[in-house]
């Protein structure tokens, strides 16, 4: 029999075995990563911006690592998405366009993702936002029943999301990939060729809308919620949203799967829909901003990251958290709604002292908000360090330990010092896409030539496309007004090889 010391001691240690897991399980830190649509470089006080007041983003960036040199892949939002799921730059794979609402997945199911990386690491994980990367296998698909492969096929234990962008069909929340609220007996049809059903559109009934459609881009088909989008729906009329009601409902979603996981390491892709069209903010905050419904919503995301921040306190979990928020794409004003972004700028600059915008291969439309906070682990900085949403993968597998196969993450890097501030050293490569392919090396930056447009008129975005080749020293020219191609043909020649080696080597690590 053992004597008392022995049972106190045996005690002590089974207690120890006990709280052992659970204590090396909090050694790895939750990780909330905020992807907002359509954010300029500009858009923030932290980031320059005078005429719009973001505190919460801007304590967040007081607190943490704010980059200038902070990259999504993509100059618009399927593109940017797929590379941040996968770790592959989106140019290589066909299909990875911006992406009607009906679209099949366009994620590999058989490779490593994002939320992958984590699941290995024994993560719980989670989406809960935005998701346009397509769902199930095929275009045609039965919206009334479960569909995949989704998210949930991807490597998120859970998902409750909108198919793809707002103002897109179908308007409706899927959760675990079924449709929230659906009545049998109503079924729902998505069809982004012809008409279906027998509901008003936008272009038959525009005294219908509460909101117009800037004309040419669109936004004339099923009305929902009296504003006009891109594509015709009938049925699933108990389940639609309204606008209004998006980011609160997000909100909490996201706030649920913090408490509900606080015990165990986390990572939730928050992913929000601000400020993408159709911009119809929550009531509390229309005219709150004086920009116009634009501003309005910039406003309601910063609240949100306030919201979550606070919950993190809340649930003692500030400490162990690091937040990562960034934007999928440049900003656009005029996107196919009159929503006064544009007769209300106020002398506002979204996209800074850059050029272009969403839709650009200039750098206002792949250079973005990049901030990244863990509190008592990054110290308060501002890094120059080029870093890259395609970098995701690899660094949290750096960080989790978790081995990257020889065809998984072709074009990650481990970029997790830079991300931490413990170096200042970023890529020293990164290639841009948009209409046309960039790449940038050391700060200079080579467009390769190209036959697409110079200038939308519709969006009043210049995209970066020319007949001749373009160069611009971004150390000494970050508007990228000066093409130094002619002065320095080495320097042309030697990005554009650099360029079509990258191509054709199928990979960049």
């Amino acid at each position: 029999m053992l004597g008392k010391k022995s049972t106190s001691l045996f005690c002590l240690l089974l207690a120890i075995l006990c709280i052992a897991p659970y204590t090396y399980a909090q050694q790895k830190p939750n990780v909330i990563l905020i992807y907002v649509d359509d954010l300029g470089y500009g858009d923030l006080g932290s980031y320059g911006a005078t005429k719009i007041s973001t505190p919460n983003l801007d304590k967040l960036a007081g607190q943490g690592i704010r980059f200038t040199r902070g990259y999504a892949t993509s100059a618009t939002c399927t593109p940017s998405r797929y590379a941040l799921m996968t770790g592959e730059y989106p140019w290589r794979k066909q299909g990875t366009g911006v992406l009607p609402g009906d679209a099949a997945l366009v994620v590999p199911t058989d490779k490593l993702t994002l939320p992958g990386v984590f699941k290995k690491a024994g993560y719980a994980t989670a989406i809960v936002g935005k998701w346009h990367l397509g769902l199930g296998d095929a275009v045609e698909k039965n919206w009334n029943e479960y569909i995949k492969p989704g998210p949930n096929e991807v490597g998120f234990d859970y998902s409750f999301i909108f198919p793809a962008t707002a103002d897109r069909v179908p308007t409706v929340f899927m959760e675990n990939g079924r449709v929230v609220g659906l009545d049998p007996a109503d079924p729902i049809q998505v069809n982004y060729r012809e008409k279906i059903g027998s509901e008003p559109t936008g272009r038959e009934n525009p005294e219908l809308l509460k909101m117009k459609a800037s004309p040419n881009h669109g936004h004339d088909k099923t009305i929902i919620n009296g504003i006009g989008r891109i594509g015709y729906m009938s049925g699933g009329t108990k389940a639609r949203w309204t606008d209004e009601e998006v980011p609160l409902t997000f909100l909490q979603k996201a706030k649920d799967f913090i408490v509900e996981n606080k015990k165990q390491p986390f990572f939730l892709f928050y992913s929000l829909t601000e400020p993408h069209v159709p911009r119809m903010p929550s009531t509390y905050f229309k005219g709150k901003s004086g920009l116009g419904y634009r501003g309005d919503v910039i406003l309601q995301m910063d609240w949100a990251v306030g919201e979550i921040m606070k919950e993190l306190e809340l649930q003692g979990l500030a400490k162990n958290t690091l937040l990562i928020f960034t934007s999928d794409n440049g900003p656009v004003l005029d996107d196919g709604y009159e929503d006064e972004a544009v007769t209300k700028r106020n002398g506002h600059m979204p996209t800074g002292p850059l050029r272009g915008g969403k839709y650009s291969a200039f750098e206002a439309g792949t250079r973005v908000p990049w901030i990244v906070s863990w509190p008592g682990k990054i110290k308060p900085a501002v890094s120059e360090a080029m870093v890259s949403q395609v970098d995701l993968v690899a660094s949290f597998a750096s960080l989790l330990r978790q081995p990257l196969a020889p065809a998984d993450a072709p074009d990650s890097q481990d970029m997790w010092k830079a991300l931490t501030g413990k170096s200042r050293q970023g890529r020293s490569v990164l290639v841009q896409h948009a209409g046309t392919l960039a790449i940038v090396k050391d700060n200079w930056k080579y467009i390769e030539p190209s036959n697409g447009r110079a200038y939308n008129p519709l969006t009043d975005i210049e995209l970066g496309n020319a007949s001749e080749p373009q160069l611009y020293n971004l150390s000494e020219d970050i508007g990228e007004k000066r093409n130094l191609a002619a002065q320095h043909p080495e320097k042309v020649r030697e990005l554009a090889q650099l360029l079509q080696e990258i191509k054709q080597a199928g990979k960049s690590r």
